[in-house]
């Protein structure tokens, strides 16, 4: 588990995070994203149709990494599983849903905000974590802060990041990816536009490493 979530993490450098609010033209949504490069994606369960949604796209879109976000619970974990999804994210985590998140080898990306947490998930052998909400829980200086004591642990940093500031977060040696719903806005105008910010988003670690 732990290699799948590194591997899926390490594909994109921008993983958009997506609310899905009605199932109406999604495969034009997806076809921009995956024309933009983009390889994994976040759909949130934040709407009446994400599982559908889910489930759709899974079985559409077999090359793309499809994970299921704002999963809360054990009952979250299930349904997300049951629908095709390929990882799960939380914003935060217990210790009851990471352990049954092992139980049922399914790959599994857990939040923290602080080193407690980090540490009360190293416990169960939990190496990656999604940083939320990252500025607002210290921003890239309470990032850099967290390579001293836990040198091995990587992040995926989620909330308040945006075309900006996303090239700051993957320069720092410890963030794999960030998460962010910049690259698709709420009221969606246009595909061309979500293809293009895609391939600007998809493109910006080779820019960093050069």
């Amino acid at each position: 588990m732990h290699n799948y979530i590194n591997s899926i993490l390490t594909i994109t450098p921008v993983m958009p995070v997506l609310t899905i609010n009605t199932l109406d033209k999604i495969e034009n949504l997806f076809d921009a994203l995956i024309e933009g490069e983009i390889k994994a994606v976040e759909i949130t369960l934040r709407t009446p149709c994400a599982l559908k949604a889910i489930e759709k796209v899974s079985k559409k879109y077999p090359s793309l990494r499809i994970g299921a976000g704002t999963v809360l619970n054990v009952k979250d974990l299930k349904s997300v599983k049951d629908a095709g999804a390929s990882f799960a994210v939380s914003p935060g985590c217990t210790k009851k849903l990471a352990r049954k998140a092992l139980e049922a080898k399914f790959p599994f990306l857990p939040g923290i905000s602080n080193a407690s947490e980090i540490m009360n998930l190293l416990d169960l052998g939990y190496k990656i974590f999604k940083f939320f909400p990252a500025e607002a829980s210290g921003g890239i200086e309470y990032i850099k802060s967290l390579r001293g004591p836990f040198p091995d642990i990587m992040f995926c940093p989620t909330g308040g990041i945006n075309e900006k500031n996303a090239s700051d977060w993957l320069g720092q040696k410890n963030v794999l990816c960030v998460g962010g719903s910049w690259l698709v806005p709420e009221v969606i105008s246009s595909y061309t536009e979500i293809k293009k910010r895609a391939l600007i988003a998809s493109s910006l670690k080779e820019k960093i490493k050069n």
